[in-house]
């Protein structure tokens, strides 16, 4: 069985592999994403991931449905009002019936269950707690939501922090945590470490059981170098002093995991890499086709005996 920590853009075409060649996966969501906007509630990397799963994401753009049309953004434009969140109208649809579901008392996790049987999807989606917590990104410019910072601002403002609104008080999900604790390998995906996969591991129950399980998990690195193979990883990583390069994400997951999959131009960091008591592999981490991506599950099922 394996299990893998997901979140965003930077996660959706290893867990599209995983899926392809194993039977047996389950995936733990990233939730911090997670907004409010036209009074629906909008999972963005639970949907992306929903959305790969069931063959119809939008590849170019990464998020959202293929093919999607956009005419109720065009009215609300129309309407005066803000339209920076590009939410297209089949996407609306399954935003509106988990707000509903949500208004009725449902559960997150349920809903997100409910859905992926809808789309026919045989891989389990689990978001890694069913509390609200939001990633707040500090800047020059005031506090803002990831997405506001992201999508809305560009990633223009100097960041001055970063923090998870809500880790406190949030409760992990209890099957995401059963899931690490009987699962023969836990991948981490090689999403943005700071705001895609540091929500899910913040969370004290996941983390506590992830330490004890680290001889079993293994990472990848999303970044190559110095820069990051997707999105502003490198940018959010030395907001928070952490080296952009794979040893800087060696580092952020010391505690969690004993392997890291980096790419294999990257043997100059191997070494300290290896002073953290971190075994490197190394392999083509740049998934820019299908085939790309099941090579390197195909490469972690095999390097980990965990078909």
């Amino acid at each position: 069985m394996i299990t893998l920590l997901a979140g965003g853009t930077g996660s959706v075409k290893i867990a599209r592999g995983l899926s392809k060649i194993s039977e047996d996966l389950a995936i733990i969501s990233n939730i911090a994403d997670n907004l409010w906007l036209y009074g629906l509630y909008v999972c963005p990397d639970i949907d992306t991931i929903t959305y790969g799963l069931a063959n119809i994401l939008d590849k170019e753009r990464g998020w959202g449905i293929a093919g999607d049309s956009f005419m109720f953004l065009e009215q609300m434009k129309t309407l005066g009002q803000e339209n920076w969140f590009r939410i297209g109208d089949r996407d609306l649809a399954l935003h509106l019936v988990r707000t509903n579901l949500l208004k009725e008392g449902k559960s997150l996790s349920s809903i997100t269950e409910w859905i992926r049987k809808s789309l026919s999807i045989s891989t389990v989606i689990l978001p890694s707690s069913d509390s609200h917590i939001e990633t707040r990104i500090e800047t020059t410019q005031g506090d803002m939501h990831i997405q506001e910072y992201w999508v809305k601002n560009h990633a223009e403002p100097e960041i001055k922090g970063i923090r998870y609104d809500g880790i406190k008080e949030a409760n992990a999900n209890t099957k995401a945590v059963e899931l690490i604790r009987n699962s023969d390998l836990i991948v981490i995906a090689p999403g943005n470490p700071i705001s895609s996969i540091g929500p899910i591991i913040s969370l004290p129950s996941i983390r506590k059981e992830l330490e004890s399980r680290k001889r079993d998990v293994v990472a990848i690195s999303p970044i190559i170098g110095n820069s990051a193979l997707s999105g502003p990883a490198s940018k959010y990583m030395e907001a928070m002093g952490i080296e952009s390069s794979p040893y800087g994400v060696a580092l952020h997951y010391e505690d969690i995991a004993s392997n890291l999959i980096i790419s294999e131009f990257d043997a100059e960091y191997e070494k300290k890499i290896h002073s953290l008591g971190i075994k490197t592999h190394k392999t083509n981490i740049v998934m820019q086709n299908v085939e790309d991506e099941i090579q390197l599950c195909n490469y972690i099922i095999n390097k980990f005996n965990s078909a």
